[in-house]
């Protein structure tokens, strides 16, 4: 009889040399001086398996519990290799530590060992070898322990801790012991393996409403649906394959299906599209007819190099992609657009730190004067000089901030350093007529600040007249506003501060209701003003739409009779300058004039024709 850790074995008819170390020389035995009594009675009678086993390694006695456990008869032991028996030489550290005890420097040597029974039934037994009393110098008592019920047992409680009970599949933590296992390099560095593995990663659409309004009965009923499904998915899907997907249920209304050897996307793509399929009939449970749908979250890539919690990272943010662009369908993830998500991440994560250290910086952009040329004002934009993705343009964390509130103290500021710089050119150029300073302000400002005492503050403490401070508001800010926002522009335009509508004409455009609004200027939307210019189609100048002249023109007509000056954005070209100038626009501001500029380049501009 013989056995494995791992499985079973030949029988033990095939008899293994069991020592090759000079001192320890095997030799046909036929059998040793049985043990002296009174040990000799209690050896027999033992319900513990035991066999006396001399320093060569054969078996001298034994009793008749051991022929019982291991199916023969005890005349039968006597002679026999003992590592043979009890499977100790297939198991390196085993066999290593048995022949020290033989030897005698080792006291003691516990294993468990599988070995497989004559009948054909496997059994799990604990063997110890330890050496015999002084009066038995020379030899070892090998017991043999059977635990068989005991591994089952714990096999039945493994078996209940790793899966989910609802749905019987493996859970999380047995779901990522064999994902951790698929990831370690001798699972994917054998000949004829693609080394690569995937992920479909998914939640249900709709299930919370069904779970909440019928009762978690239902839902755990339409759950154990639901896993059935991805089980026949996945065995579909695995029958060309040595290893089908592993399906588990991961927690809620999340489950995976794990693709070992995975041959690529197009591969966990079809698995996939399958499950979407399948989850798409409608459920009948208890005479209700129930539906649900599925996004899922797709990764594929090499093993090598890839961890579980870099994977799992991976295929979370790919679902949300799934969800975000309209549920029902599955996404492969796109290194790309990671990288734009983390890049994002870690602006929102040092935005309020960077405004403390001071990172931020402001240009101006020039506001010619549609008659004369002269510089009348300037917009400031503020720059973010992060230390590790360089200069970035307010597109890129004006959004964040807005976000978390940190539109707060930045845009406090960008008020405070424009006014200031505001001041410091009029100071140093007192000869030229003082130019105003537009200053972008989120709704957010006016909701979470008191921006009125912000504005009325910062202008006591720069000594700049509230008239050269213009704040600029999107179209979609102003138009509708009530209550606390009219109340702060209605205070801020009586302290002289002049209010302008940002991007005019992409939101209502209503100019009736401009009227109600203490507002000053409106700047023309950058779109208006590209439609005045010529384009080149084949070498062929293409006149520009008439209707975009028009359009433009009755705005700001209508823009002078509410008493509203008008600024228009992204003047490129002489021709749409000119033109502008004809239909009576008042400022234009663009890159025909300048780019945005630092506060030095602007005082070279003062004065001067643009």
């Amino acid at each position: 009889m013989s056995g494995t850790s791992e499985g079973p074995t030949p029988t033990a008819d095939l008899i293994r040399p069991a020592v090759t170390e000079s001192n320890v020389q095997p030799s046909p035995r036929t059998g040793a001086p049985p043990l002296v009594p009174p040990y000799s009675s209690a050896f027999s009678a033992a319900p513990l398996a035991m066999a006396v086993v001399d320093r060569e390694g054969f078996v001298t006695d034994t009793n008749p519990a051991l022929a019982d456990l291991l199916g023969t008869a005890p005349g039968e032991l006597v002679g026999r290799v003992a590592a043979d028996l009890v499977d100790l030489t297939s198991d390196a550290r085993a066999w290593h530590a048995y022949r020290e005890v033989l030897r005698g420097r080792q006291a003691q040597l516990r294993c468990t060992r599988r070995l497989k029974h004559p009948d054909g039934h496997s059994l799990w037994v604990q063997v110890t070898v330890a050496p015999l009393s002084a009066e038995e110098p020379g030899g070892v008592l090998l017991s043999v322990a059977d635990i068989s019920a005991h591994r089952e047992l714990q096999a039945k409680l493994r078996h209940l801790q790793m899966h989910d009970p609802v749905t019987r599949l493996p859970n999380r933590t047995l779901f990522f012991e064999r994902l951790s296992a698929a990831l370690e390099a001798e699972s994917y560095d054998e000949k004829g393996t693609t080394g690569r593995i995937g992920l479909c990663y998914l939640d249900l659409d709709g299930f919370k409403a069904i779970n909440d309004t019928l009762g978690h009965r239902v839902g755990d009923s339409l759950l154990a649906a639901v896993a059935e499904r991805l089980t026949r998915c996945a065995e579909e899907a695995g029958q060309t394959r040595s290893i089908p997907p592993l399906v588990a249920r991961l927690g809620g209304d999340e489950f995976a299906l794990l693709v070992e050897d995975s041959t690529g996307t197009e591969q966990l793509a079809d698995l996939a599209e399958s499950v979407l399929e399948a989850l798409r009939t409608p459920f009948d449970l208890s005479g209700r007819r129930l539906s649900v749908a599925a996004s899922i979250g797709v990764v594929e890539r090499q093993a090598a190099g890839t961890t579980p919690t870099a994977l799992m990272q991976a295929a979370d943010t790919t679902l949300y992609w799934a969800k975000a662009d309209g549920k029902d369908r599955w996404t492969l993830f796109d290194p790309e657009r990671n990288a734009h998500r983390m890049t994002r991440q870690a602006l929102a994560s040092t935005l309020r730190p960077a405004i403390d250290r001071g990172e931020f910086a402001l240009e101006y952009q020039p506001l010619v004067s549609m008659e004369d040329g002269l510089l009348r004002g300037v917009e400031a934009l503020v720059r973010w000089k992060h230390p590790q993705f360089g200069v970035l343009a307010p597109n890129r964390f004006i959004g964040l901030a807005e976000e978390d509130g940190s539109i707060v103290p930045l845009g406090r500021w960008i008020l405070a350093t424009a006014c200031r710089q505001a001041r410091d050119w009029q100071l140093t150029h007192p000869d030229e007529p003082p130019i105003f300073v537009s200053v972008n302000v989120a709704v957010r400002q006016v909701w979470d600040s008191d921006l009125v005492a912000d504005v009325a503050r910062i202008l006591e403490e720069t000594e700049l007249a509230p008239h050269l401070l213009q704040l600029e508001l999107t179209e979609s800010a102003v138009m509708g506003s009530a209550g606390r926002p009219l109340q702060a522009l209605q205070a801020l335009s009586d302290m002289g501060v002049r209010i302008a509508i940002d991007d005019f004409g992409t939101g209502y455009s209503n100019l009736a209701y401009l009227s109600r609004l203490p507002v000053s200027v409106l700047k023309l939307d950058g779109s208006f003003v590209r439609g005045f210019q010529y384009e080149s189609d084949n070498s062929t100048a293409v006149p520009p739409n008439p209707a975009d002249e028009v359009v433009v023109e009755a705005m700001i007509q209508l823009a002078h009779r509410l008493g509203l000056t008008v600024t228009a954005e992204c003047v490129e070209t002489l021709a749409q300058a000119s033109r502008l100038r004809r239909i009576g626009c008042d400022t234009g501001q663009g890159w025909l004039y300048s780019r945005p500029v630092s506060p030095d380049r602007i005082s070279e501009l003062l004065g001067v024709r643009v």
